[in-house]
């Protein structure tokens, strides 16, 4: 409808809005939330804005449940709904505390034979050896 007021200035707003049913109400409240944003519109922009710093501040850790705490206690009050919408509205995700990738046995796999029999007790030095086979996750990487 805006092409064709746009095109044909002469026409006038009130016959094309008559011509096509619009009640002219709906037109300029139309025409108004396009110059001045309602106040959802605002207050969304104003706590996503709160929501990028946070999640930033966090190191890019923070997920929807831990910025929904941070705002609550900052005295901020919003739905946890809320934040996860507008998380994703901007493209903000938190990392996942699950670790990826963990050893699982072959079920097919025979497991090696226990030589010592759980005796764990040499009978002279440089006899039996034994050690404890540990992975610490790093931020390189396994170690």
């Amino acid at each position: 409808m805006t092409a064709l007021l746009t095109e044909h200035p002469h026409l006038g707003v009130e016959p094309v809005l008559r011509e096509l049913s619009v009640p002219s109400s709906t037109y300029y409240r139309w025409r108004r939330a396009e110059r001045e944003p309602c106040e959802r519109v605002r207050r969304d922009a104003e706590l996503t804005e709160q929501i990028k710093e946070i999640h930033a501040d966090s190191g890019g850790i923070y997920g929807s449940p831990r910025v929904h705490a941070v705002l609550k206690r900052e005295g901020v009050h919003v739905g946890r709904k809320r934040v996860e919408r507008l998380m994703r509205e901007a493209g903000l995700a938190g990392i996942s505390p699950r670790r990826k990738g963990f050893t699982r046995r072959d079920p097919k796999a025979t497991p090696a034979p226990d030589l010592v029999q759980r005796d764990f007790t040499a009978s002279a030095p440089n006899r039996l050896w034994v050690t404890d086979l540990t992975v610490i996750a790093t931020g390189e990487g396994p170690l």
